[in-house]
């Protein structure tokens, strides 16, 4: 390659990054998933659009895909909230398992005697198309105010459930006779316990590491983090285990272990998701050939609607059977089963493996993705509204970024006010920060000063609080209660409404 072909490659994707990043404004404001417009564009440069690219490597797809999906697993994991997702785990787990294996049943019964398919390219595409696309689950669920047990589940079910799908596509998708289900459920069980183990481990040690080491730069930490997820997934996948759990959980641990530099981390790690969400999709949109998916638009119709209206409403039932959860919020979690690319690279795997009518399962993918995200995402907030599952905002959370000072054995604290922080109107001194931290700076209006202790903190202003090392958590978590309580965050207890001593039960 030439300095000219270099040149002109770099000019093309910068300016595909850029219409992709414009896209993101139109996805956001009309309410559709990134997924379509990055998808559109995949196809207005390849073959049958304007740009008469033809692609159809497979392989790199697949490659590239899986890479990308361990980026967005690791971004979703970093998000998700502990305390949202550990009282729904057992319901997130279940959904995961025995949901998708109800799905994928369902579905490929509908796919073999509605459609007429043979039962292997039945069972894939049952398989391919029963895993939640947690790229399309975190950007559309995360603008949708709902209960916190709905949104955790749905979240951690889009975490876990690739996992088991990966193995049941690859295992369909073999030549030869299809493994026994005792086989699949065993070797399922296995991969995942060993990929669990491992990103747990790799989290804690990740995690317990970054916390009490001071890297020279604060720009370190973010590349730190995704580097110990992704090692996450590598170590995962080389120990014969699901590296997709691994890197999902070993996010999570890191996302709520409050490390150092954590806003720009976050930042770092949402705009490595973007990236490879675009990158994903675009290729994607390549891959397809839009004149050949006449023949399967009413196929994929067909199986889209059993997926959607019978697969998933039972999946939803059977699993959470024992957790008593209300109709409401299971009719919400029926129609929230988003799917999106992984679906999509997960059919790429019979085509690389040569499994026979790879191309026409590709197609009746790709055509039942589309069409069926288009309708199901931008009618969720209205389901939503229509089953009474909107919840009011709360507080608008500080935004509080730590910096280890080693040699003083202390961090500095950086808290920014947002608007609806009740810490607004709240005097220095009804802070009550734990002894061993103080606040010693105040930022308004792009001027500092040193504050007293009957200085009032205004929305807009950014603190500065120096603390020991032993009581960082403690002031952190102070500060939080006081950024959702105000003034009465003393009798809500230390973690603010409902999570206190004299707040539990109210």
């Amino acid at each position: 390659m030439t300095v000219h072909h270099l040149n002109q490659l770099l000019l093309a994707c910068s300016l595909v990054l850029l219409v992709a990043v414009a896209a993101v404004r139109i996805s956001s404001r009309s309410g559709l998933p990134s997924l379509l417009v990055y998808l559109g564009i995949g196809i207005g440069m390849g073959a049958d659009g304007i740009g008469h690219i033809r692609f159809d490597n497979a392989e790199l797809t697949q490659i590239i895909g899986y890479a990308a999906l361990v980026v967005i697993l690791a971004e979703g994991g970093l998000g998700t909230k502990w305390k949202e997702i550990k009282p729904v785990l057992p319901s997130a787990c279940a959904l995961a398992l025995l949901g998708v294996a109800t799905s994928v049943a369902v579905t490929a019964a509908g796919a073999h005697y509605l459609v007429g398919l043979d039962w292997r390219p039945a069972l894939i595409i049952g398989a391919v198309v029963s895993s939640t696309d947690a790229a399309a689950v975190f950007s559309v669920l995360r603008r949708i105010p709902l209960p916190a047990r709905v949104k955790g589940t749905l979240e951690a079910e889009s975490g876990f459930n690739d996992a088991p799908v990966v193995i049941l596509v690859v295992a369909f998708s073999t030549t030869g006779p299809v493994e026994h289900w005792y086989t699949l459920v065993g070797e399922i069980a296995l991969e995942l316990a060993i990929g669990a183990a491992v990103g747990l481990a790799v989290g804690w040690l990740g995690s317990s590491t970054l916390k009490h080491v001071a890297l020279p730069a604060s720009g370190l930490y973010p590349i730190a983090v995704m580097a110990i997820a992704v090692t996450a997934y590598a170590a995962g996948a080389l120990a014969h285990g699901s590296g997709f759990l691994a890197v999902y959980l070993a996010a999570m641990l890191l996302g709520n272990a409050k490390l150092p530099h954590w806003p720009a981390t976050r930042g770092f790690a949402e705009g490595l998701g973007w990236i490879a969400q675009i990158g994903m999709f675009v290729l994607l949109g390549l891959l397809v050939t839009p004149h050949e998916l006449g023949d399967d638009i009413v196929p994929a119709l067909l199986i889209g609607l059993v997926l959607t209206m019978v697969a998933r409403p039972l999946s939803v039932v059977v699993s959470l059977l024992p957790f008593r959860v209300p109709w409401p919020e299971q009719a919400l979690m029926s129609w929230a089963g988003l799917r999106g690319a992984v679906p999509i690279i997960l059919a790429t795997i019979p085509m690389v493996n040569g499994v026979d009518t790879t191309h026409r399962i590709f197609n009746i993918v790709f055509v039942l993705v589309v069409v069926y995200t288009l309708v199901q995402g931008p009618t969720l907030p209205w389901l939503a509204g229509r089953l009474r599952l909107g919840e009011p905002q709360e507080a608008a959370d500080l935004g509080i970024e730590s910096a280890p000072l080693e040699r003083l054995r202390g961090h500095l604290l950086s808290v920014a006010i947002p608007e609806g922080s009740l810490m607004h109107g709240v005097e220095i001194n009804e802070l009550r920060l734990p002894a061993g931290s103080a606040v010693t700076l105040v930022v308004r209006d792009g001027k500092s000063f040193v504050p007293l202790p009957t200085t009032v903190l205004r929305r807009g202003d950014e603190l500065l609080v120096v603390t020991t090392d032993p009581v960082r958590e403690a002031a952190e978590r102070r500060l939080r209660a006081v950024g959702r309580g105000g003034k009465l965050a003393d009798w809500l207890g230390a973690d603010g409404p409902g999570e206190g001593r004299h707040g539990r039960g109210r």
